[in-house]
Protein backbone atom coordinates (compact mmCIF):
# COMPACT_ATOMS: atom_id res chain seq x y z
CA UNK A 1 0.00 0.00 0.00
CA UNK A 2 2.84 2.43 0.87
CA UNK A 3 4.49 1.90 -2.53
CA UNK A 4 1.24 2.85 -4.27
CA UNK A 5 0.95 5.95 -2.09
CA UNK A 6 4.56 6.94 -2.85
CA UNK A 7 3.92 6.51 -6.59
CA UNK A 8 0.84 8.73 -6.32
CA UNK A 9 2.78 11.36 -4.37
CA UNK A 10 5.55 11.34 -6.98
CA UNK A 11 3.01 11.58 -9.78
CA UNK A 12 1.18 14.47 -8.08
CA UNK A 13 4.42 16.38 -7.52
CA UNK A 14 5.57 15.70 -11.08
CA UNK A 15 2.30 16.95 -12.58
CA UNK A 16 2.31 20.05 -10.37
CA UNK A 17 5.92 20.86 -11.33
CA UNK A 18 5.19 20.42 -15.03
CA UNK A 19 2.05 22.55 -14.73
CA UNK A 20 3.87 25.34 -12.94
CA UNK A 21 6.66 25.37 -15.55
CA UNK A 22 4.03 25.47 -18.27
CA UNK A 23 2.32 28.47 -16.64
CA UNK A 24 5.66 30.20 -16.00
CA UNK A 25 6.40 29.95 -19.72
CA UNK A 26 3.35 32.20 -20.23
CA UNK A 27 3.53 34.61 -17.28
CA UNK A 28 5.44 35.53 -14.13
CA UNK A 29 4.99 33.66 -10.86
CA UNK A 30 3.25 36.67 -9.32
CA UNK A 31 0.40 36.35 -11.87
CA UNK A 32 -0.17 32.63 -11.25
CA UNK A 33 -2.75 31.35 -8.79
CA UNK A 34 -2.91 28.00 -7.02
CA UNK A 35 -6.42 27.61 -8.43
CA UNK A 36 -5.27 27.80 -12.06
CA UNK A 37 -2.23 25.65 -11.31
CA UNK A 38 -4.46 22.92 -9.85
CA UNK A 39 -6.90 23.18 -12.74
CA UNK A 40 -4.08 22.69 -15.27
CA UNK A 41 -2.63 19.79 -13.27
CA UNK A 42 -6.09 18.32 -12.73
CA UNK A 43 -5.31 18.13 -9.01
CA UNK A 44 -7.58 19.09 -6.14
CA UNK A 45 -6.46 22.22 -4.26
CA UNK A 46 -6.52 20.35 -0.96
CA UNK A 47 -4.11 17.83 -2.50
CA UNK A 48 -1.86 20.68 -3.59
CA UNK A 49 -1.76 22.05 -0.05
CA UNK A 50 -0.73 18.67 1.40
CA UNK A 51 2.49 19.00 -0.65
CA UNK A 52 3.19 22.75 -0.81
CA UNK A 53 2.22 25.86 1.14
CA UNK A 54 1.70 27.89 -2.05
CA UNK A 55 2.95 28.15 -5.65
CA UNK A 56 6.06 30.05 -4.51
CA UNK A 57 6.90 27.07 -2.30
CA UNK A 58 6.52 24.75 -5.31
CA UNK A 59 8.81 27.00 -7.38
CA UNK A 60 11.34 27.03 -4.56
CA UNK A 61 11.29 23.21 -4.40
CA UNK A 62 11.86 22.99 -8.17
CA UNK A 63 14.80 25.39 -7.87
CA UNK A 64 16.20 23.42 -4.90
CA UNK A 65 15.99 20.16 -6.86
CA UNK A 66 17.88 21.66 -9.82
CA UNK A 67 20.43 23.26 -7.49
CA UNK A 68 21.07 19.88 -5.83
CA UNK A 69 21.50 18.20 -9.23
CA UNK A 70 23.87 20.94 -10.42
CA UNK A 71 25.81 20.74 -7.15
CA UNK A 72 26.30 17.00 -7.69
CA UNK A 73 27.66 17.65 -11.19
CA UNK A 74 29.96 20.41 -9.97
CA UNK A 75 31.44 18.27 -7.21
CA UNK A 76 32.03 15.19 -9.34
CA UNK A 77 34.85 16.81 -11.34
CA UNK A 78 38.21 18.45 -10.68
CA UNK A 79 38.06 22.03 -11.94
CA UNK A 80 41.86 22.28 -12.03
CA UNK A 81 42.16 20.09 -15.12
CA UNK A 82 40.80 21.66 -18.28
CA UNK A 83 39.55 18.37 -19.75
CA UNK A 84 37.59 17.58 -16.58
CA UNK A 85 36.24 21.11 -16.55
CA UNK A 86 35.02 20.62 -20.11
CA UNK A 87 33.44 17.27 -19.16
CA UNK A 88 31.69 18.90 -16.19
CA UNK A 89 30.36 21.73 -18.38
CA UNK A 90 29.25 19.21 -20.99
CA UNK A 91 27.37 17.17 -18.33
CA UNK A 92 25.64 20.33 -17.10
CA UNK A 93 24.66 21.23 -20.68
CA UNK A 94 23.29 17.71 -21.24
CA UNK A 95 21.19 18.22 -18.10
CA UNK A 96 19.98 21.54 -19.54
CA UNK A 97 18.96 19.73 -22.77
CA UNK A 98 17.04 17.09 -20.79
CA UNK A 99 15.22 19.90 -18.97
CA UNK A 100 15.10 22.48 -21.76
CA UNK A 101 11.67 23.96 -21.08
CA UNK A 102 12.38 24.16 -17.37
CA UNK A 103 15.68 26.03 -17.88
CA UNK A 104 14.27 28.22 -20.63
CA UNK A 105 11.46 29.21 -18.29
CA UNK A 106 13.38 29.50 -15.02
CA UNK A 107 16.19 31.57 -16.56
CA UNK A 108 13.58 34.18 -17.49
CA UNK A 109 13.90 36.65 -14.62
CA UNK A 110 10.29 37.79 -14.96
CA UNK A 111 8.92 34.27 -14.67
CA UNK A 112 11.20 33.09 -11.86
CA UNK A 113 13.23 35.98 -10.43
CA UNK A 114 15.37 33.95 -8.01
CA UNK A 115 16.59 31.05 -10.16
CA UNK A 116 19.45 32.76 -11.97
CA UNK A 117 20.75 34.15 -8.66
CA UNK A 118 20.61 30.66 -7.13
CA UNK A 119 22.65 29.30 -10.04
CA UNK A 120 25.15 32.15 -9.65
CA UNK A 121 25.46 31.62 -5.89
CA UNK A 122 25.94 27.87 -6.33
CA UNK A 123 28.62 28.31 -8.97
CA UNK A 124 30.33 31.17 -7.11
CA UNK A 125 30.58 29.00 -4.00
CA UNK A 126 32.03 26.17 -6.03
CA UNK A 127 34.58 28.47 -7.70
CA UNK A 128 35.56 30.02 -4.37
CA UNK A 129 36.04 26.64 -2.70
CA UNK A 130 37.82 24.92 -5.58
CA UNK A 131 39.80 27.51 -7.42
CA UNK A 132 39.66 31.14 -6.36
CA UNK A 133 41.06 30.91 -2.82
CA UNK A 134 44.31 29.38 -4.08
CA UNK A 135 44.76 31.67 -7.07
CA UNK A 136 43.31 34.99 -5.92
CA UNK A 137 44.01 36.18 -2.40
CA UNK A 138 42.02 39.43 -2.92
CA UNK A 139 38.45 38.58 -1.87
CA UNK A 140 36.85 41.58 -3.64
CA UNK A 141 38.57 40.84 -6.94
CA UNK A 142 37.65 37.16 -6.75
CA UNK A 143 33.98 38.04 -6.18
CA UNK A 144 33.93 40.40 -9.17
CA UNK A 145 35.77 37.90 -11.33
CA UNK A 146 33.39 35.10 -10.38
CA UNK A 147 30.40 37.36 -11.18
CA UNK A 148 31.93 38.20 -14.55
CA UNK A 149 32.70 34.58 -15.44
CA UNK A 150 29.43 33.10 -14.17
CA UNK A 151 27.21 35.80 -15.71
CA UNK A 152 28.97 35.31 -19.01
CA UNK A 153 28.54 31.54 -18.91
CA UNK A 154 24.86 31.79 -17.92
CA UNK A 155 24.15 34.26 -20.73
CA UNK A 156 25.98 32.09 -23.26
CA UNK A 157 23.78 29.17 -22.12
CA UNK A 158 20.65 31.36 -22.37
CA UNK A 159 21.64 32.35 -25.93
CA UNK A 160 22.29 28.70 -26.75
CA UNK A 161 18.81 27.76 -25.50
CA UNK A 162 17.27 30.63 -27.51
CA UNK A 163 19.08 29.40 -30.63
CA UNK A 164 17.42 26.02 -30.09
CA UNK A 165 20.68 24.46 -28.87
CA UNK A 166 22.31 24.72 -32.31
CA UNK A 167 25.66 23.39 -31.02
CA UNK A 168 26.32 20.10 -29.26
CA UNK A 169 26.91 20.13 -25.50
CA UNK A 170 30.56 19.20 -26.19
CA UNK A 171 31.06 22.12 -28.61
CA UNK A 172 29.45 24.54 -26.16
CA UNK A 173 31.47 23.16 -23.22
CA UNK A 174 34.74 23.64 -25.11
CA UNK A 175 33.68 27.14 -26.18
CA UNK A 176 32.61 28.24 -22.68
CA UNK A 177 35.77 26.84 -21.10
CA UNK A 178 37.96 28.53 -23.70
CA UNK A 179 36.18 31.85 -23.12
CA UNK A 180 36.71 31.49 -19.36
CA UNK A 181 40.32 30.32 -19.54
CA UNK A 182 41.61 32.45 -22.41
CA UNK A 183 39.21 35.41 -22.75
CA UNK A 184 39.96 37.58 -25.78
CA UNK A 185 43.30 35.87 -26.32
CA UNK A 186 41.17 32.89 -27.46
CA UNK A 187 40.59 34.83 -30.72
CA UNK A 188 44.29 34.96 -31.62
Amino acid sequence: MNEKLDRRKKYTRKVLKESLISLLAEKPISDITVKELCALADINRSTFYTHYSDHYDLLSKIEEEITEDMNRYLHSYNYEHEEESIQMTEKILEYVIENKLMFQTLLNKEAAPTFEKRMMDLTRGFMRNNWMDEHMPNKHESEYLSSFVISGAIHVIKDWIEKDMDQSPREMAVMINHFINYGFSYLN
